[in-house]
């Protein structure tokens, strides 16, 4: 694809060429690559400016003078990066329908479960998100939340190919704010909560929301959980028809009424101005609640009649790392959860707590090279919450593992619960399993389906499943 095809902008100055690749990473650059220079968090991409024109870039957008014979000065890079990749790929999302999942919490599970939905349908759905990105019968590894621009338009064009009709996708703050996701539209937006998270990025949380909050001027229709209380900023600022759901509000478009825990899961019936829906989800919770109902109005917003909506969420499967119960022969129960924020530690804890018969033992860590403020707080929701603490690592990244221990710690002073230290997390978990009491449930938050740990010096093979299963085999 010419240069010109894919910038229709392109400057006299500039000899049209045969376009290699676009690209924001200078080490990956070669002959006819197109180079953009993107400010990052780290550093600026106008330093390698020269180095990418060296080594054969034939032009490189900037946001100030160069010097460079093939530079392009335009005012936003990431915007333009955005655009330039899906040019190169044809703008493959333009033949896509995009359902978009923001928030702090529940992403994960809501992406999965609206695909579950379509799927039941007939319909072939790409999937986008932490865990990994999907393409038909396909899985690939997920490195970000939400991919870079050009990985992302790469994915979109693989799964036309696939014949995908829908694209369920995780739509994180930070790719809002990086415009990775600039210039797309959505069928669906979904608003699932806000709580402190990022905070290291965003700085304060009005930032964060704001950057939450871009995803909606981008759809066609939003779906809010009209019982956070970011929920009114949320529908303020929405320019699109809007579809509520509660578990307290009445008011709301649709409520979950008659909500009964148990300890392999949740019953509630739909209710709304015409329909009443009784809903089994196989995960425990009251954010399987949230989660499934939001999941259920995206189905139905598009067509899907509601009786097919209700069937189809009695059928969704656990997602892997949330609320996981893994088989045991022993008499406790290990629960494996993704929760690594304030908000999600203290939700899996009470929810854990109304089913328990024995004690609650939670093995926790904080992540390095992240928002410090959160570990303290989280510290203060185990002890608080929890009966026994193990305090660990998680992944400690470029800090040292035990200072993020004792910022922890600062949180669990005052309250009586005992706990012990073991920064080794494989050793954690080994301690809490063979100390275990029947009826306890132990779990261990903040991997979730991680299958690694980052380490200040690379990043290790690290599941919790098989470590689990070796002490188990060891007992």
């Amino acid at each position: 694809m010419k240069f010109s095809e894919i910038y229709q902008e392109k400057p006299s100055y500039i000899k049209d060429f045969e376009v290699a690749t676009v690209l924001c990473d200078s080490r990956k650059v070669v002959k006819n690559s197109v180079f953009f220079c993107i400010c990052g968090t780290v550093t600026d991409g106008h330093k390698f400016a020269k180095s990418a024109y060296d080594n054969g870039a034939a032009a490189i957008f900037c946001e100030k003078d160069l010097g460079l014979d093939n530079q392009i000065i335009v005012d936003d890079t990431k915007a333009v990066y955005s655009l330039l990749c899906a040019n190169y790929f044809g703008n493959p999302a333009k033949k896509l329908k995009l359902i978009g999942v923001t928030g702090t919490s529940g992403k994960t599970s809501v992406t999965y479960m609206t695909k579950s939905l379509l799927e039941k349908q007939g319909k072939k759905v790409g999937l986008i998100g932490t865990i990994q990105n999907i393409i038909g019968d396909s899985i690939l590894p997920a490195k970000n939340t939400t991919p870079d621009a050009y990985e992302l338009q790469s994915l979109f064009d693989l799964m036309v190919k696939a014949g995908c009709e829908y694209v369920v996708m995780e739509v994180s703050s930070h790719a809002l704010d990086q415009k990775r996701v600039y210039n797309l539209d959505f069928e669906c937006a979904v608003f699932t909560n806000l709580t402190q998270d990022h905070l290291d990025y965003h700085i304060t949380m009005e930032n964060y929301l704001q950057a939450k909050l871009k995803l909606f001027k981008m759809a066609k229709c939003a779906i809010v959980n009209l019982d956070d209380d970011y929920s009114k900023q949320v529908i303020d600022s929405c320019e699109c028809p809007v579809k509520t759901f509660s578990t307290e509000i009445n008011e709301a478009d649709y409520v979950a009424k008659e909500i009964k825990y148990l300890p392999n899961g949740v019953n509630y019936e739909l209710v709304t101005d015409c329909n009443i829906g009784r809903v089994r989800i196989s995960t425990p919770g009251i954010f399987s609640v949230y989660n499934s109902m939001a999941a259920g109005i995206v189905g139905i917003c598009i067509g899907i009649p509601f009786n097919k909506v209700v069937e189809g969420l009695c059928e969704v499967s656990a997602v892997k790392g949330r609320v996981e119960l893994v088989p045991c022969d022993k008499d406790f129960t290990p629960v494996i959860d993704y929760a690594h924020t304030p908000d999600e530690l203290e939700n899996v804890c009470t929810m854990l707590n109304k089913i328990k018969v024995g004690r609650l033992v939670t093995v926790f860590g904080c992540g390095g090279d992240r928002d410090k403020t959160k570990r303290p707080i989280m510290g203060e929701i185990a002890a608080r919450l929890s009966d026994f603490v193990v305090v660990t690592s998680d992944n400690p990244r470029s800090e040292d593992p035990n200072l993020i221990i004792e910022d922890i710690l600062v949180g669990m002073k005052g309250i009586k619960t005992p706990y012990k230290v073991i920064e080794n997390r494989a050793k954690a978990i080994e301690f809490a399993l063979k100390n275990a009491e029947k009826d306890d449930i132990i779990l261990l938050a903040g991997k979730g389906h991680e299958t690694y740990q980052i380490l200040a010096d690379g990043t290790i093979h690290f599941d919790e499943r098989e470590v689990i299963a070796d002490c188990l085999s060891k007992m």
